[in-house]
């Protein structure tokens, strides 16, 4: 672990004046629980200024829509508990099931509200006349440590979410640029079968997550700048980087088939491939542009020569070429979006070279079953842990309550939450600690508000730096915000070591509550999360080919790139080697989408060899689901597919736009469910089914 950087420590003590600021307001507008503007400081603040925006816009909607919520629901529940129990269960419930079905920053403002109902009305249960003077005062003190974050952050050295995002995108481009150069670059002597292309990098695994976590700082950069333009942008270049998953991974397969021929791949491919790799490696834009219309003249030249090949061979390569094509289109894209996010004042206007696909859906898969789960999970604990406390007549019961609501809501989202439900109760253990030692040896010592804040300085200036550490963010929150919750800092030092104690076991009790029960609930993890995904995906690839679901096709698109964002991380954290199946299943999609797009405007008895395969692809995906794993491929939709192939081939309009896409669709459905097979040939006359005629 490297020492924090000057930009870790200006964070750190951006930070650490807004929390001061916020209390010392409270305390000189004689707020009851001055801490929480404090704590509040800790929880909203980001390195980001946009970020810390949208959290700011986000916790004042949640806080209030639950303090709203515990004064119109306490007095009318609070003479039946069991009653009330419930009440808060299903809202805490509701509201977080809301949270995980949206996946941009305003999911924080209902997983606020989930836990500011039972955070206001809980503690007031014994005197329900005081609820609204209490939901008021928490608001206010909230608000404040709102506020002075916002305000800081603006003011002293906001920091910008754009540079971020270029950041962010620079990387993702090397990484999508290594890919390309290994895949493109065929050796002179590449006339042998070679072994398949496996990953060299982990940066390729980290392509679909990086483009998944992207969407999180465009939602960010909306609060960042007031250009509508840099957003749309921004939102441009997603879809595009996207997009290259797929045809990355199609040029993989295609030049693996290319060197089992046992031919010597044409010189020109190789050479234009090699040109290719060089050209994406270019640091200059300007030559980047300029060095287009030379690619795309040899490119064009290239298809000419394939143009009436109907052997295997040929359509392998102006299967190449096609998406040799594309990777041209969106790599130019890329850069010139690129390009205009990272100038403050555009010099040119861009023009989308890529319109083969439609780009930029905004649909997300969802796991219904899984967040109904979560939601359902925390209701019941909540439910549990609020009757025990009633039932017990524990006095400070109602923390234990808040608590586990809080665990349960945090980790939600997580396919195995009890491990980070565990690191969440060690550092709050080492906040207690850490508390004790200011409370009870440090801070009575000091008789100005001056002298507290150098006393705390030391403490939280030093955490705070890990604030900009990933890996250390959560850690850092629990520190920050449970240490100065604990403290309970008022305008006079009066601490009750009882209360404190007992505040403090009530704190613990409610965490392992939490921890407990979702041991004892959710035994399973990653793997049931990675066996859905790959359910869900077999699902859609099946109502794709049985022409079920069709007609939006870019948010067909935008959900099948969603779900492998989704899987990637997962695979990657289980150890899995599946990511060749992921693609794969993606690449069918997408020539299943070419084929139900395009089949129609085919020679009829072209376009029943296709819809054979179509139904030959859907019987396999709805096998796969009835069987709970993919079964191997039957070789009987091999020989559709040639019999498609040659079909396509005999209507003798290789020229037209649409017979090509179903080409080139049926040829990546080849080579992608059968790898190993050789090259294709008519096959024998298949058996008619039952009521079928002959053509």
């Amino acid at each position: 672990m490297s020492l924090p950087s000057w930009r870790d420590w200006l964070f750190s003590a951006k930070v650490f004046l807004a929390a001061m600021l916020a209390l010392y307001i409270a305390m000189a507008l004689e707020l009851p629980r001055p801490y929480w503007a404090m704590a509040t400081v800790y929880v909203v603040s980001h390195p980001l200024t946009g970020a810390t925006r949208s959290k700011a816009v986000y916790r004042i909607g949640g806080t209030l829509l639950g303090a709203s919520a515990a004064v119109i629901l306490l007095p009318l529940f609070v003479n039946a508990p069991t009653l009330l129990s419930l009440v808060v269960a299903l809202w805490t419930g509701s509201l977080l099931s809301i949270s995980l079905l949206d996946r941009t920053p305003r999911s924080y403002l209902f997983m606020l509200s989930a836990y500011t109902l039972p955070m206001i009305a809980l503690p007031t249960l014994n005197n329900p006349e005081s609820i609204f003077d209490v939901a008021l005062a928490r608001s206010e003190e909230i608000l404040l440590g709102i506020l002075c974050a916002s305000v800081v952050s603006a003011l002293l050295w906001p920091g910008k979410v754009a540079p971020i995002i270029s950041a962010r995108i620079d990387s993702w481009m090397q990484d999508a640029r290594s890919w390309a150069g290994e895949l493109l670059a065929l050796p002179d002597d590449a006339t042998a079968v070679q072994p398949r292309p496996t990953p060299m990098h982990a940066s390729r695994h980290k392509l679909a997550a990086d483009i998944l976590a992207l969407d999180q700082f465009i939602s960010h950069l909306s609060y960042d700048t007031t250009s509508f333009a840099m957003v749309k942008n921004a939102r441009e270049l997603r879809g595009r980087m996207s997009m290259l998953l797929p045809i990355l991974s199609s040029l993989t397969e295609t030049r693996q088939a290319l060197v089992q021929q046992g031919d010597r791949v044409p010189e020109g491919l190789r050479v234009l491939m090699q040109r290719v790799a060089d050209w994406m490696a270019e640091p200059e834009l300007d030559s980047c542009r300029k060095a287009v219309p030379s690619l795309q003249r040899e490119l064009a030249s290239l298809k000419q020569e394939t143009a009436s090949g109907d052997d295997w061979q040929s359509l392998l390569l102006a299967h190449a070429l096609a998406r040799l094509q594309s990777l041209i289109n969106l790599w130019l894209d890329c850069r010139l979006l690129q390009q205009l996010l990272a100038e403050e004042h555009p010099t040119f206007s861009w023009k989308p070279a890529y319109r083969h696909w439609p780009v930029g859906g905004t649909a997300r898969h969802f796991d219904y079953g899984m967040v109904a789960f979560s939601s359902l999970q925390a209701s019941v604990a909540i439910f549990i842990a609020m009757q025990l406390w009633i039932q017990l007549g524990w006095t400070d019961g109602s923390g234990a309550v808040i608590m586990a609501a809080i665990a349960s809501c945090f980790f939600a989202a997580l396919d195995e939450p009890a491990p980070m439900m565990r690191t969440f109760l060690i550092w709050a253990l080492v906040s207690i600690v850490l508390t004790t030692v200011l409370l009870f040896m440090v801070i009575p010592a000091a008789y100005t508000f001056e002298m507290l804040v150098a006393m705390l300085a030391i403490p939280f200036l030093l955490v705070g730096t890990l604030f900009t550490r990933p890996q250390f963010t959560m850690i850092a929150m629990m520190l920050t915000v449970n240490t100065a919750t604990f403290l309970s800092l008022q305008g006079a030092y009066d601490t009750d070591f009882t209360a404190f104690f007992n505040g403090n076991v009530a704190t613990v009790v409610g965490v392992s509550f939490a921890l407990l029960f979702s041991l004892l609930v959710r035994p399973f993890g990653i793997e049931l999360a990675i066996r859905r995904l790959r359910r869900a995906s077999w699902h859609d690839l099946a109502r794709m080919a049985s022409g079920r679901v069709l007609g939006d096709y870019p948010q067909l698109t935008a959900r099948m790139l969603d779900r492998l964002g989704q899987l990637i991380p997962r695979l990657a954290a289980n150890g899995h080697d599946q990511l060749p199946l992921v693609f794969s299943e993606l690449r069918t999609g997408f020539s299943v989408l070419h084929l139900q797009r395009d089949e129609n405007k085919l020679p009829d008895s072209a376009g029943a060899g296709v819809q054979q395969v179509l139904d030959d692809v859907a019987a396999h995906y709805h096998q796969a689901l009835a069987l709970r794993h993919a079964p191997q491929t039957d070789k009987q939709l091999l020989q559709h597919i040639d019999v498609a192939l040659n079909q396509v081939l005999g209507s003798g309009q290789r020229s037209n736009h649409a017979v090509q896409t179903v080409l080139n669709a049926l040829v990546e459905l080849r080579i992608t469910l059968f790898p190993a097979a050789g090259s294709f040939a008519l096959a024998a006359p298949l058996p008619l089914k039952h009521g079928e005629l002959a053509p």
